[in-house]
C-alpha cells in the first residue's frame, strides 16, 4: 500500500486542526452511546494518532486504543502523544505495525469500536469489504471519518475548478500496482456493504472550510490537488501551472475560500 499512503508526520500535523473541527460530533456522540465497556478502540491507518486525540474525549473510560499503521515512525509519534477520555483520564495505547487493507476479525478481537480517518478512499473495493467483514464478524461498530467524496468548492469560482476536480477524482480512482482505488466512491461502497450485512448506517457530510487562517494547509493541499490532476491528465500541465499560481496568489491575499467535502460514517449492528 505504500504507493497510496506515503504521508509524513508534518502533513498529518498540518491538517489535524482542520480535521478536528470537521469531523461529525453528532456521530461521535452516537458512537459513545452504543459502546460496551471496557472501551477498546482499534484505529486503522492511525498515522500520528489524531483520531484518538479527537475522539477519546467523547467516549467513556477507561479506554484502550490499539493503533494500526504500516509506518512505525508515525506510530512512535502517536504513542508519544497523550489522549484523554471523557473523564479527563489518560487512555492506554498499544500499537500494531501492519497493513490494514486485508483486515480480519482476529486482528480486532475484543474491539468495542473500529475507527479510521482519511483512509477509505485510498483502498480498493476488496480491501474495504475486508474491513467491513472484519467488523461484522467481530460485532464491532465502526466510525470512519473524513473520506473524500469528490466535491470541492472555491470562492471565487474559476473555469478550471471543475476540470481539475474531475481530473483529481479520476486520479483517486486510478489503478496502481494492480489495485484500483475507490477514491470518492468509497463511502457509498462501505455503506452498501454494511447495509447488506443488515447493519444500521448513518452518514454525515463533513468538510474542510479553509480560509486565510488556514493558509499553510490550504496551500499544501492545493498544490497536491493540482499535481494529482496533472499527473492524471498531463495535457493540463500548462493550465495547471497558471491555475495554481492564480489560486495561490488569491490565497495569500486572503481572497480565496475553499470547501473540501468529506463524509463520516457510523455503522452498527441492529
Amino acid at each position: 500500500m505504500t504507493d497510496v499512503i506515503l504521508v509524513s508526520a508534518e502533513w498529518l500535523t498540518l491538517r489535524e486542526t482542520a480535521d478536528a473541527r470537521s469531523r461529525s460530533r453528532r456521530l461521535a456522540h452516537a458512537a459513545a452511546r452504543i459502546l460496551r465497556e471496557p472501551v477498546v478502540v482499534h484505529d486503522l491507518g492511525s498515522g500520528t494518532g489524531s483520531m484518538m486525540r479527537w475522539l477519546a474525549p467523547y467516549l467513556p473510560g477507561p479506554q484502550t486504543w490499539v493503533l494500526h499503521d504500516w509506518n512505525p515512525d508515525l506510530l512512535e509519534h502517536a504513542a508519544a502523544e497523550s489522549a484523554f477520555d471523557a473523564h479527563g483520564e489518560p487512555v492506554d495505547v498499544d500499537v500494531s505495525v501492519e497493513h490494514v487493507e486485508h483486515l480480519r476479525a482476529s486482528d480486532i478481537e475484543g474491539a468495542t469500536l473500529v475507527t479510521a480517518s482519511a483512509l477509505l478512499d485510498v483502498l480498493t473495493r476488496d480491501e474495504v469489504e475486508s474491513i467491513v467483514q472484519a467488523c461484522v464478524d467481530a460485532g464491532a461498530p465502526a466510525l470512519l471519518s473524513l473520506s473524500v467524496i469528490g466535491r470541492v468548492r472555491f470562492e471565487p469560482a474559476d473555469p478550471g475548478d471543475h476540470v481539475f476536480q474531475e481530473a483529481f477524482n479520476d486520479h483517486q480512482r486510478r489503478t496502481a500496482e494492480d489495485r484500483t482505488l475507490l477514491g470518492p466512491d468509497a463511502v457509498t461502497v462501505v455503506a452498501e456493504s454494511f447495509r447488506r450485512a443488515g447493519w444500521v448506517v448513518r452518514v454525515a457530510g463533513t468538510a474542510w472550510r479553509l480560509g486565510s487562517s488556514d493558509a499553510a494547509l490550504a496551500a499544501e493541499w492545493l498544490e497536491g490537488w493540482v499535481a494529482a490532476a496533472v499527473e492524471q491528465r498531463p495535457a493540463l500541465l500548462e493550465w495547471g501551472q497558471e491555475y495554481l499560481q492564480t489560486r495561490t496568489r488569491q490565497l495569500l491575499s486572503g481572497d480565496l475560500r475553499v470547501v473540501v467535502h468529506h463524509a463520516d460514517l457510523l455503522a452498527r449492528p441492529r
